[in-house]
């Protein structure tokens, strides 16, 4: 049965109490249940050091503490923080997988700069809600599936390369052994050119609010 997660948080200034911190199949991180003072239970992400007991809250003044969430614009600089809102009251939209945080850069007109995970460094609205602290399951990057039967249960095909594919399945397939791709630049098996070649719209409204662009690893 599928969780459904509350990425707004949007009970403003009502103390919740961490009921459980629990496992979801549907995503990376861990989740927590929060029963709130009205009695009612939300779902929401877990932080990092977040345990059964824990009392938190989302509101414009709010301690700066470990799963409690509020402005950007209050949240001192080199501070970590996930489930940032990209636009204001839409829900938390970066830093949601496990382990993630985003750290806050600097506060000016109107615009929280952030430096991702990725290495990008982008500009945020101020106004929007973030949550303090790191996403939880930490060690989620060195788990190893065992076999490919786990992969198959989360829904992932086997990856067949081109060049063990016949000449009428890849522009790489044929040949005798291990020969070379054939071809003088990458491409895909329907034949469009790939390897290098840049795919986001350079008329993005949204390339304005990036500083820095993610880091190419070599």
């Amino acid at each position: 049965m599928y969780r459904l997660i509350d990425f707004k948080q949007d009970k403003f200034d009502i103390t919740g109490r961490i009921e459980s911190v629990e496992y979801d199949p549907c995503r990376s991180s861990l989740i927590a249940k929060v029963v709130y003072k009205d009695g009612e239970r939300r779902y929401i992400l877990a932080s990092s050091e977040m345990k059964a007991g824990d009392e938190i809250v989302t509101s414009v003044n709010v301690p700066l503490k470990l799963g409690n969430r509020t402005q950007l614009k209050r949240i001192p600089v080199g501070t970590f923080v996930y489930n940032v809102e990209l636009f204001p009251g839409k829900g938390g939209q970066l830093a949601r997988s496990a382990g993630l945080a985003v750290q806050v850069l600097a506060n000016e007109e109107g615009y929280t700069h952030l430096k991702l995970a990725s290495g990008e460094i982008r500009k945020v609205i101020w106004d929007g809600y973030a949550s303090i602290g790191r996403v939880s399951h930490l060690e989620h990057n060195l788990e190893v599936s065992g076999k490919a039967g786990h992969s198959r249960w989360l829904g992932i095909r086997p990856t067949v390369r081109g060049t063990v594919m016949n000449p009428c399945d890849h522009p790489y397939g044929g040949g005798e052994g291990k020969q070379p791709r054939g071809t003088k630049r990458p491409k895909t098996k329907w034949g469009k050119v790939t390897g290098g070649h840049k795919t986001r719209n350079k008329k993005k409204w949204s390339s304005k609010l990036i500083i820095k662009r993610r880091e190419h690893k070599h």
